[in-house]
């Protein structure tokens, strides 16, 4: 089987000048907006749990598959449709993925019983698989490679602003028209942006704002790679592939409070359906406040350092980890309220750093099946299982002792960083030699 990459091997995004021209900014923009559309279609679902359970009477381990089977999906056609966006284009790629998933939006407002609603979902899921890894790579090429950790830190952090707005908006909607029109709401946004995406940005236009195009070599635009060598590249060291796991890992915290917060506000605090949305879009903005933060901070206190992105990452799992196992121990009342916010705000904080490594330790020619892979990982280890697995649980011991088990997961992510950080300094050293060695 062979693989076509959209890059040369060659050349390296270090190579990017210094200067950030502003269509680069554009691109970002545009491309961060459409990450927004995608977790806003995600998200909204959540804001009216408490409505579908009393309208359908569903259970809680029905309502989390409705959450889980995107991230499900996700994880399944991530790596292959990513593959695909290398060689077909990366922008009609992202421009078609946004079409399904704002169409497949639009079929969950039109739902009639849990089945449809499911299947809906599941489009959901295969219109977005492959966006982040295919718009973060994007982004990336684009940009100094010193702003890695930043730039991928506030890509994923339209994730966490979109689900903001997702179920904000959807609960607000919902009050006032129905919760159909909630999904409704999501789809004419994403289907305005695609259509705004697909008149700005051309593949014409990003060549010039790619310099790692330059090295290429007369026909290296179309270096094929077997799918054994594809995969070597990609797990080519333990520190990429600890960066993986523990991506994945942490990202279970964020993704069930996500899912299940406003059904925790609304059972617990006594708060309404829409009210109850619009509080948890609180700690989800909290979050995405807190990845674009700690994504600052790691390449601060990386400068110069790269192996302290390892520590970074670390740090923000024990943290993670402490803040959010005591706050749910804690009765109803302002100090949990605070403790959660807290710990949110850190839960993702290991993301910057995770994207960091693995495109420090991949070839610039797959970074988009690179995060792929990562994607996979976000998905199978964190997002897809979170939502189920603590309305699994939820259904058993209730959904508060649920939640008190979730904050285990990011000390098993920081067992794989700190796996990483033992061996980064080599792989990497190995890594940047491989590299030289094959552009001469």
């Amino acid at each position: 089987m062979m693989l076509t990459h959209a890059e040369p091997v060659s050349g390296s995004l270090s190579a990017t000048p210094n200067d950030v021209r502003p269509y680069a900014w554009a691109v970002f923009a545009l491309t961060a907006g459409l990450l927004l559309s995608d977790y806003m279609s995600r998200q909204v679902l959540n804001a009216v749990f408490p409505l579908l359970k009393t309208a359908w009477h569903l259970s809680d381990t029905q309502l989390g598959s409705l959450s889980s089977v995107v991230a499900l999906m996700v994880g399944i056609l991530t790596f292959p449709l990513s593959v695909l966006a290398d060689r077909w284009g990366r922008v009609r790629s992202i421009a078609l993925m946004a079409a399904m998933w704002s169409l497949a939006t639009l079929g969950c407002a039109i739902s009639t019983n849990f089945g449809e609603m499911l299947a809906a979902r599941a489009f959901v899921g295969i219109g977005e698989a492959a966006y982040g890894s295919v718009g973060v790579a994007l982004v990336l090429s684009i940009f100094p490679a010193r702003l890695r950790a930043t730039l991928t830190a506030a890509f994923m952090a339209g994730g966490a602003f979109g689900s903001v707005l997702g179920m904000a908006l959807g609960g607000v909607v919902a009050v006032h028209l129905g919760w159909r029109w909630s999904f409704g709401a999501m789809a004419i946004v994403g289907i305005v942006l695609v259509v705004l995406y697909r008149l700005v940005v051309t593949e014409k236009r990003l060549t010039p704002l790619q310099p790692a195009r330059a090295f290429a070599q007369p026909g290296s635009a179309d270096i094929r790679a077997s799918l054994s060598t594809l995969l070597r590249e990609l797990f080519s060291s333990k520190s990429v592939v600890c960066a993986y796991v523990g991506s994945g890992l942490h990202l279970l915290v964020p993704a069930a409070l996500w899912a299940w917060m406003p059904s925790f506000l609304n059972r617990y605090y006594g708060m309404a359906p829409g009210k109850a949305a619009v509080g948890a879009a609180g700690f989800v903005l909290v979050t995405g406040l807190g990845m674009v933060v700690c994504g600052v901070l790691t390449d601060r206190v990386s400068r110069g350092a790269p192996e302290k992105k390892w520590l970074t990452a670390i740090v923000y799992c024990l943290l993670s980890f402490t803040l959010l196992a005591t706050a749910f121990r804690f009765a109803p009342g302002p100090l949990q309220l605070m403790l959660i916010g807290a710990g949110m705000f850190v839960s993702a904080g290991a993301c910057g750093p995770a994207g960091a490594m693995v495109a420090n330790l991949t070839p610039p020619s797959i970074h988009a099946s690179a995060f792929a892979t990562l994607t996979l990982a976000n998905n199978f280890l964190g997002l897809a299982p979170a939502a189920v697995l603590a309305g699994i649980i939820a259904d058993r011991i209730g959904l508060l002792g649920a939640l008190q088990l979730v904050p285990l997961a990011p000390l098993a992510a920081m067992v794989a960083f700190v796996i990483g950080r033992r061996n980064y300094s080599r792989d990497l050293c190995r890594f940047e030699a491989q590299r030289d060695s094959a552009q001469h």
